[in-house]
């Protein structure tokens, strides 16, 4: 989530009682002093150490501009921020290819009204959660937009199983009642019955548009209207919206017309302005990759999924597989 991390620091030992680790040397480090991780090789440095932004060094800015004469290969960057997309650019990323839009729900100040959501029991309960979501949802994605003027930006629509955004201890669900107004039993049960046994298999992506349309539409109004407030700034925008994890033509012959319909609402709401756009689907079940001349038809794209393809052609979930 776009921190740094070393693991595996065997020489280190972590007191967590204490909120303090120390060094094979003896050296006490206790929580709020300054350390300074480099993810690259693994050191723990003390201090604030001088650093500098990445992409900036002459050589490497050399041998990216030898790749971009000579290339005949685009290369796009995952991207789940306005900041993530910035880094890319520095490197020549020529887009993005994918921007998980769960990501951009997990942040402290967003997560208790994703859950709410989710916990809704009425769907206008859950469309009160969604209008808060909205919120969010458009101002990340006018930043990408902004960001990446006259560049491509694919937006995954949420894929991952609900329960995922859930508490998954006590204290945490009691936290949550007390937050969004509810009886702790309560919410422990929907937590419970939303639990997966092999998630990455099971309810999600384009299964809750069905299910749930409402979400989707939140998504496709916040995408939609933010591109045109980016291009109103004057950003050139590419908005290409994704479909995940279908299976058959079918599901994409209920959703494509629901998220084309919205969009039109959009533009109608905003006087009759205009953005490019472009519908596509991720394939992340073998048999989609099967009946793909059956799927082109509905889409302007399609990408490919190559983590969740590998463990369903193996049949394991890389949740439960350790």
């Amino acid at each position: 989530m776009g921190k740094c991390c070393v693991a595996g620091a065997h020489n280190l030992h972590v007191d967590v009682e204490r909120k303090q680790f120390t060094t094979k040397e003896g050296k006490i480090i206790k929580a709020g002093d300054i350390i300074t991780l480099d993810g690259a090789t693994g050191l723990v440095l003390m201090g604030d150490v001088p650093r500098v932004p990445p992409g900036s060094d002459a050589c490497f800015q050399t041998l990216m501009g030898w790749a971009r004469k000579y290339s005949r290969l685009a290369v796009a960057a995952n991207a789940d921020s306005p900041e993530d997309a910035r880094v890319a650019l520095s490197f020549g990323a020529t887009g993005i290819g994918l921007c998980r839009t769960e990501h951009m729900f997990f942040p402290s100040d967003r997560i208790d009204v994703m859950r709410e959501m989710i916990l809704a029991e009425t769907k206008e309960d859950r469309e009160k959660a969604l209008d808060r979501l909205f919120v969010f949802q458009k101002e990340d994605m006018k930043g990408m937009f902004e960001v990446m003027t006259g560049k491509h930006v694919t937006i995954r629509l949420l894929d991952p199983p609900l329960h995922e955004f859930l508490p998954t201890n006590v204290s945490d669900t009691e936290a949550l009642a007390a937050r969004i107004g509810k009886q702790v039993d309560v919410v422990a049960r929907e937590i419970s019955d939303l639990k997966e046994a092999n998630p990455m298999l099971g309810f999600r992506g384009c299964r809750l548009t069905i299910k749930f349309p409402e979400i989707t539409l939140m998504q496709v109004k916040a995408i939609i209207t933010a591109a045109l407030e980016a291009q109103e700034g004057g950003a050139e925008v590419h908005p290409e919206i994704m479909i995940p994890l279908i299976a058959t033509a079918k599901e994409l012959e209920a959703i494509v017309p629901l998220m084309e319909a919205e969009i039109q609402k959009v533009f109608a709401a905003n006087g009759g302005k205009t953005v490019p756009y472009r519908l596509g689907t991720m394939i992340e079940v073998p048999r989609a990759c099967l009946i793909a001349e059956n799927i082109a038809p509905y889409v302007s794209f399609i990408s490919f999924g190559t983590n969740d393809l590998t463990q369903m052609a193996w049949g394991f979930s890389r949740d439960d597989v350790r």
